[in-house]
């Protein structure tokens, strides 16, 4: 990190160059973002790339799909007449040109002005519902239209599967009243297809309203990105707006429905639901869950398909006690109208938190740590280390046989407090190699030989398991101190990033607030000279999930930063944990033998065909069969959600925390009980604890489950 530092401090203080030269030349701005990040990303990238004309190639195929990624406003005329910068672009950012950008901007302006001026006669003509027909939504496929008749053809119809998905589920919902007051006035099919295509038109409306407030400098701002990302996935240019949105982030706290959104393949989804918040605390989104709609109460709601991710997120957004109304497409295929009363987000319902475990055989510990959380501006405040710590001291106190540390879906956070908490369960020695940008190397140690966990431990992970969750696990797991249970392997982020304010490299200030560059300056490596990078860290029990056949790890991201090893560090020979063999061949017969994980494949299997399904009907008739099918279908996984196990669950009371729990943590902590006593993987790694003591009565059956 020290070399970055030293890069760091010469990128800076060629902000003077940078002011000097740019005063005397007066460039635009946009030129001026170009040169500076150009710079920046040549002299401070953990590993850069050849600007060259395959860099040149990738650039020009990203930015047109974050442009048009549906093929809903160019045509093959344009994407002619754009190819001779196929392999220029290169060049025109070497020597800051924006042509390419320049032309590219003024087409889509032009193709989305067409569109606005189009759409509302092809919304005049009703649409024939039994008129046997099918779509094909594979947009990496899909021809761009030859001229503005076939474009038109295409948004007819798009526009039709759009309103049959709104007549479908009306109608479905004006059913289920009728069915509970035959009083209801049912609207006829008439009158149901032509409301779908006044709330088409209002939602187009919207789009093109927003459309408006677009300037230049956003649209700029994908062209920078579709540059930048060429590096790695992770390295990123946050324009003003979008750093003041990342430091509010850091804040812990805001103002919404609690979970996290990407968007992907032209749909926003969630990647994570924020522990504390709305839908958190009611149970109404999940991972992988697709946001199609969004609506404001007494107000229709807006299709935000295809929409730019932070006019999405503007719309769900919302002062504590409002209502937004999500139509939302379940993981299954399942679509819905989800309410969600908008409210406070505190991020210190991501701290840690534990729970004894109780059954016939005595009492285990359990420690769940969402994120490696830190003050920055102060250490010793709190941190992640040392709530964990104060855990398990208190476990130990309550005499547990085995602690649980869970991992599930933790992003990582600060690498101090894994190097610390590391030190926890293991005497003085390396914890993880640190290469920084310029190839220096870096041993980062536990140099306490204190322990405060010796006895048994199962460290939980999934797919989401990622950065310094991986570290810990891969450090516990090289000392060969913790049994790892999960997913086939971790997310697979072995690198680090930094943020830079690029308005410290102008002087000045003459083109007002530039925004900041995340750019990937370092790389992770276990002890034994592994990268985490790409292959995560491998579960010794593999427990199958949901999402194992779904592509979402570092691996399937776009330009990853490759594996690679370096030489190990020196560390003391790993001792196996005592049973560790007769309990990872025990658990891996119980998981071969327990009839929800054989469901839980096939759910696996089921997501996984869901999500590669690009067609859709748009005859009534058979895209109502198809859609109750898939109901029908997805309705068996519901039997999972049926597993309760024999375990009783006492939460502790924050071991930081010096106040008397107050009716709102009550409920999360009963709620989270609750969620324990039907978790199957916590109940494996009880089971896998027991074995590890050699707590194992003779003649007990393998598999315990209940249904319920």
């Amino acid at each position: 990190m020290r070399s970055f530092i030293l890069v760091l401090s010469i990128i800076l203080f060629s902000g003077i160059f940078f002011g000097f030269n740019l005063k005397n030349e007066d460039p635009n701005k946009d030129k001026l973002l170009l040169e500076i990040i150009s710079y920046v990303l040549e002299r401070g990238h953990y590993s850069p790339k050849e600007i060259n004309d395959t860099f040149s190639e990738n650039v020009y195929t990203d930015y047109l799909d974050n442009l048009d990624g549906q093929h809903r406003f160019f045509l093959q005329t344009d994407i002619n007449s754009f190819e001779q910068y196929k392999y220029k672009i290169d060049d025109q950012i070497k020597n800051t040109e924006l042509t390419f950008f320049d032309l590219t901007y003024a087409k889509i302006i032009e193709r989305m002005d067409q569109v606005e001026q189009f759409y509302k006669d092809l919304l005049e003509q009703p649409f024939d519902f039994s008129k046997k027909q099918e779509i094909d939504l594979d947009f990496e496929t899909a021809p761009y239209a030859s001229n503005l008749v076939e474009l038109k053809n295409l948004w007819r119809t798009r526009f039709k599967l759009n309103a049959l998905q709104n007549f479908t589920s009306t109608k479905e919902d004006q059913l289920k009243q009728h069915e509970k007051d035959s009083a209801f006035n049912l609207l006829t099919d008439i009158e149901l297809e032509r409301k779908s295509r006044e709330n088409i038109k209002e939602d187009m409306s919207s789009f093109f309203e927003r459309f408006k407030d677009i300037k230049r400098k956003n649209w700029f701002s994908f062209y920078i990105n579709s540059i930048v990302v060429q590096f790695d996935p992770h390295t990123f240019y946050l324009a003003p707006s979008d750093k003041d949105r990342f430091d509010m982030s850091m804040s812990g706290k805001f103002e919404g429905i609690g979970a996290r959104l990407t968007k992907k393949n032209q749909q926003i989804k969630i990647v994570e639901v924020i522990s504390g918040g709305p839908v958190w605390r009611n149970e109404l989104l999940e991972i992988g869950d697709s946001i199609l709609k969004v609506g404001q109460e007494g107000e229709e709601p807006v299709d935000v398909t295809g929409m730019v991710l932070d006019d999405a997120v503007k719309l769900i957004k919302g002062p504590k006690g409002t209502k937004v109304y999500l139509t939302v497409k379940r993981v299954d295929g399942t679509v819905e109208v989800v309410p969600v009363t908008r409210d406070v987000v505190v991020i210190e319902e991501t701290y840690a938190k534990s729970s004894i475990i109780k059954d016939d055989l005595g009492k285990y510990g359990l420690i769940e740590l969402p994120k490696f959380y830190i003050n920055f501006q102060d250490y010793d405040e709190r941190n992640a280390a040392t709530d964990v710590k104060k855990e398990l001291e208190l476990l130990k106190k309550n005499n547990v046989k085995g602690i649980i540390l869970d991992l599930r879906n933790n992003g990582g956070g600060s690498l101090k407090t894994v190097v610390d908490m590391t030190g926890y369960f293991i005497e003085e020695g390396p914890v993880v190699q640190v290469k920084s940008t310029g190839g220096r190397k870096e041993v980062l140690k536990d140099k306490d030989p204190s322990i405060i966990w010796d006895g048994p431990l199962v460290i939980l992970v999934n797919e989401f398991s990622a950065s310094a969750s991986e570290i810990l696990a891969a450090a516990l797991q090289d000392y060969g101190r913790a049994i790892i249970l999960g997913s086939k392997q971790t997310f697979g982020k072995g690198t680090v990033q930094n943020i830079i304010d690029l308005n410290r490299m102008v002087s000045g200030g003459t083109y007002g607030d530039l925004g900041a560059l995340k750019v990937t300056t370092d790389k992770f490596y276990r002890i034994n000279g592994l990268t985490t990078q790409l292959e995560g860290v491998k579960s010794d029990i593999i427990f199958p999930d949901r999402y194992s056949m779904v592509e979402m790890g570092e691996k399937d991201q776009d330009n990853p930063l490759s594996w690679d090893r370096i030489t190990p560090a020196l560390y003391k020979p790993p001792q196996k944990l005592a049973n560790y063999d007769y309990s990872v061949e025990r658990s891996k017969r119980r998981i071969e033998e327990n009839p929800f994980v054989a469901l839980i494949k096939d759910q696996a299997a089921w997501i996984k065909k869901q999500q590669d399904d690009s067609r859709f009907y748009l005859d009534y008739e058979s895209f109502k069969f198809k859609r109750e099918s898939n109901k029908k279908y997805a309705d068996k996984f519901k039997r999972i959600s049926e597993f309760e196990s024999d375990l009783e669950f006492e939460w502790l009371n924050e071991a930081n925390s010096s106040k008397l729990p107050n009716d709102d943590l009550i409920k999360k902590r009963e709620r989270w009980e609750e969620s324990l006593k039907k978790d199957l993987y916590i109940t494996e790694a009880v089971e896998i604890l027991k074995d590890l003591s050699n707590q194992i009565k003779i003649g007990k059956p393998i598999a315990q489950h209940k249904e319920k």
